[in-house]
């Protein structure tokens, strides 16, 4: 179904991990690996089966950026007067906002390079898990572009004012641990560790009580524009919704009866 993908299950359908698929481009973004990605996430919010969703890279990298050979014709010096705008409206921002709607948790699980776009498309993931030889590079300024994929809304918030403005113009490459340390990453795993540690978090998320999860995002996603008057009256609203959920009662009988909870993500 997808070309640019290579998709796998786990737990009963529970998680699924798409894994970018051009390992000859350090898995650079094409316009066909952009309509894809969109595609499984939307395929994947909208399957009640699924109930944790993860991005990852196969070869040595995550992903490097946009493949500019895929955005470009070559020998038009000038190009198409508006095409980066084309790709950024038709193909960018569809994906970035099927992840970050998306109502389950989406791990980006860096394997290794991130850059540019495919910098971004990891921070825009609810975390990050990164092997320790990974870095993040905003590489957009070393050819004159301003950062997209949602990195104009969200650098400044995970970084502050100066730190968004020191990464995007200079482009420099943070390593794992050093974007773990800005709150970009929320775990460094060594090589080994990596799949085995990734997965037992994603494990994890999978069982996890989902529309509880979901309901927190909506909450944090909604406080950048809130008040603090309107964001208490929102939780009110929404625990009021998660009380409501087959897991919360699940939940409660769980504590009550001293045994381990079997969440259904209802």
């Amino acid at each position: 179904m997808y070309t640019q993908l290579d998709i796998e299950t786990h737990f009963d359908g529970k998680l699924k991990i798409a894994y970018l698929n051009q390992p000859e481009t350090m898995n650079a973004l094409t316009k066909p690996s952009l309509s894809d990605l969109k595609d499984f996430i939307k395929e994947c919010n909208e399957d009640h089966t699924v109930r944790c969703v993860a991005i990852s890279g196969r070869g040595r990298a995550f992903c490097s950026g946009q493949n500019l050979d895929d955005a470009f014709v070559q020998g038009n010096e000038h190009h198409d007067n508006d095409i980066i705008r084309k790709i950024v409206v038709d193909y960018y921002n569809p994906l970035v906002t099927e992840i970050t709607h998306c109502k389950k948790p989406v791990v980006a699980l860096v394997n290794g390079p991130a850059v540019g776009a495919g910098a971004m498309l990891a921070l825009i993931c609810d975390f990050v898990l990164a092997v320790d030889k990974s870095y993040f590079a905003q590489a957009f300024s070393n050819i004159g572009l301003i950062p997209d994929t949602g990195g104009t809304y969200f650098l400044p918030k995970l970084l502050g004012r100066q730190l968004a403005n020191y990464l995007a113009f200079t482009g420099k490459k943070l390593s794992a641990e050093e974007s773990k340390s800005y709150g970009l990453v929320a775990e460094v795993f060594n090589e080994e560790e990596f799949a085995p540690k990734s997965m037992e978090i994603l494990e994890k998320m999978s069982n996890m009580p989902t529309a509880a999860l979901k309901l927190t995002k909506k909450a944090f996603a909604q406080s950048y524009n809130n008040t603090l008057k309107e964001q208490l009256e929102l939780e009110g609203d929404l625990q009021q919704e998660a009380a409501e959920t087959e897991d919360f009662i699940e939940g409660v009988n769980a504590f009550l009866q001293k045994r381990k909870p079997n969440y259904k993500g209802k």
